[in-house]
């Protein structure tokens, strides 16, 4: 039905611009003046589709998930793992030796280290008990390397087999705070992990705890402090904080602080304290790890969609019947529907769906991302999740998705397999959950980026075996 709303609206734009036309013909053609018949027809196709896994991600994001949890509607679980370094301010500086109260033998100490994880957002059960192992890493990640969501750096031998390992038990709800501090305005939600252990530098010296490490490496190298690039290559190359057991929660962390204190004398007072900021002026890496996907995959009763880094849907596209007897029309709409199935679980913990689908070529995938391209609307593109108004002030989301023109996209592709250019993967186009951040200019609002959706994600869709439809508008002149 929407499908026929749409042509009939399409014929009726053609019927108003062209102006000595009659209706005798209405379907067959739209004018009865022979040098600018202009003919519509319309028609319909069977595509194909199937989950496929992800695998790995580009790790671009602002922020690092931390936790396990499980898919309450499919029973696959999702780890969150991260890497943050840490960002200093130009020319930072710390008090003068000689102002430092917390000294020994004329060497500056720290009264105690902790490094505190921020977080806004998070999924699952704020009660349930979790434990997050923070790692110093012994080498920092490599500038202009692209980390995937797989990239593991324990694996890969970045961490210091005898460097800091704390592992600190938390639930999302700090039970330590009482409901009132919990509810100040001075509050931000966080995790403490404390570097209060003496710490053995890569020098083979133990410090009284990581604080006075970083502080005695400054006072005795203060250029290592100059600015972030050279505090990650001489001082931290930075921390990676895996999740060691538990199961129920993540949380989405939009900041990293690293904090030291220790007594300068100010006056007649005794003060201070330093911080190093994991922000997005430095490297932050998420890997996610998909664990009991391959049903999924299997399931031929439907395709699915899962986010961060776990499934997309594959679609076949029947370009060649579209374009059968069809090669010098054009085609003014290719419009394809993307049905969501109804949960069957009603757990209060079950996954959002997606709010955000990319469609691009197969083939295109990697160098999207990697090449942070934006979508064109000719060989890529952006839709939201359709929305129904339900008054003049409140709308809701729709169980569809639609791509309203792929139409250039499919020309596109028949070109290329008629040069002979075609690649094994040649009609088919992947359905990805994804982020777009924007930006407005002289009341312009344009996509500025696109991004793997990095949140918990996952959606049913019609299809398998059960083919969808694309519906096809052509327009051609006598």
């Amino acid at each position: 039905m929407k499908f026929r709303i749409f042509a009939s609206a399409i014929l009726a734009a053609f019927m108003i611009t062209a102006c000595d036309s009659t209706t005798d013909e209405i379907g067959t053609s739209l004018s009865n003046n022979t040098k600018d018949q202009i003919i519509v027809s319309t028609d319909t196709f069977q595509v194909t589709t199937r989950s496929v896994a992800a695998n790995s991600v580009l790790s671009r994001s602002s922020f690092g998930a931390l936790g396990k949890v499980k898919d309450t509607e499919t029973g696959s679980y999702v780890t969150g793992n991260f890497m943050t370094q840490f960002h200093t301010l130009e020319n930072f500086k710390l008090p003068a030796l000689d102002s430092i109260v917390s000294k020994t033998d004329g060497l500056a100490y720290a009264d105690s280290c902790d490094i505190r994880l921020y977080f806004d957002d998070f999924y699952g059960d704020s009660l349930a008990t979790m434990k997050v192992r923070a790692m110093e890493l012994k080498t920092p990640y490599k500038e202009g390397v692209d980390y995937y969501s797989d990239f593991n750096p324990e694996a890969n031998g970045m961490v210091r087999s005898n460097g800091i390992k704390v592992d600190k038990a938390y639930t999302i709800t700090d039970l330590g705070l009482s409901k009132g501090e919990r509810k100040s305005k001075e509050y931000f939600k966080h995790i403490k992990i404390s570097l209060n252990d003496p710490y053995t530098g890569v020098d083979g010296k133990t410090y009284k705890n990581f604080g006075t490490y970083v502080m005695q490496m400054y006072y005795a190298h203060p250029e290592y402090f100059k600015n972030s690039y050279k505090l990650i290559q001489n001082v931290i190359p930075g921390f990676y904080f895996k999740t060691q057991s538990g199961q129920g929660s993540m949380m989405y962390i939009y900041a990293s602080l690293m904090n030291i204190y220790f007594k300068a004398k100010d006056s007649t007072t005794y003060v201070g304290s330093t911080r190093f900021a994991g922000t997005t002026e430095v490297l932050q890496s998420t890997e996610i790890s998909n664990e009991n996907t391959a049903p999924l995959l299997a399931d031929k009763s439907c395709t699915y969609l899962k986010s961060p880094a776990g499934i997309y849907t594959e679609m076949t596209l029947p370009v060649e019947k579209i374009m059968q007897n069809h090669e010098r029309d054009s085609i003014n709409t290719a419009e394809i529907v993307l049905q969501r199935l109804n949960n069957t679980t009603t757990s209060k913990y079950t996954f959002d769906f997606p709010k955000e689908l990319l469609l691009i070529p197969a083939d295109s995938l990697a160098s999207f991302f990697k090449n942070k391209q934006v979508t064109d609307s000719r060989t890529s593109f952006l839709t939201v999740a359709d929305t129904k108004q339900i008054n003049n002030t409140t709308s809701r989301y729709t169980n569809t998705y639609t791509f309203h023109n792929i139409g250039s996209l499919i020309k596109k592709m028949y070109d290329n397999k008629k040069a002979g250019k075609a690649s094994a993967n040649w009609n088919k186009v992947l359905i990805i959950p994804v982020k777009s951040t924007t930006v407005t200019a002289n009341n312009t609002t344009v996509i500025s980026g696109i991004y793997h959706d990095m949140t918990l994600k996952s959606t049913r869709l019609v299809g398998g075996d059960t083919p969808i439809k694309i519906n096809v508008i052509y327009s051609k002149f006598k």
